[in-house]
């Protein structure tokens, strides 16, 4: 499949979502490779494990469609979370006039 949604749900409550689609990188137009968007988690549940949970899933779901890079365009206060999760930065920070500061992060699948 060309694309992965994966959500976290605590009893009746969606807690956590994020998806991937093929994507190459601005940086390898010709490398196979995933776009990461839409990662988000109920920020009373931020630490408890629901954004690796669908972190992990993705990258399964991704594996399991023939892997290659994954990437994304990282909100800076998730910076950590995803140096955590085994990502690298690429670039310099940038700015979204319209959600504020990024930085693109990429790692194989």
């Amino acid at each position: 499949l060309e694309i992965g949604i994966v959500g976290v749900a605590a009893g009746e409550q969606l807690v956590g979502t994020g998806n991937v689609r093929r994507e190459p990188a601005p940086w390898a137009p010709d490398v196979p490779a995933w776009r990461l968007r839409g990662m988000a988690t109920e920020p009373e549940r931020r630490g408890e494990g629901v954004g690796a949970a669908v972190l992990e899933a993705l990258l399964e779901h991704c594996q399991a469609e023939g892997g290659g890079e994954l990437w994304c365009n990282a909100r800076t206060p998730a910076r950590s979370f995803y140096l955590r999760a085994g990502f690298t930065e690429v670039g310099e920070e940038w700015v979204d006039p319209e959600i504020g500061p990024h930085v693109r992060m990429r790692r194989p699948t």
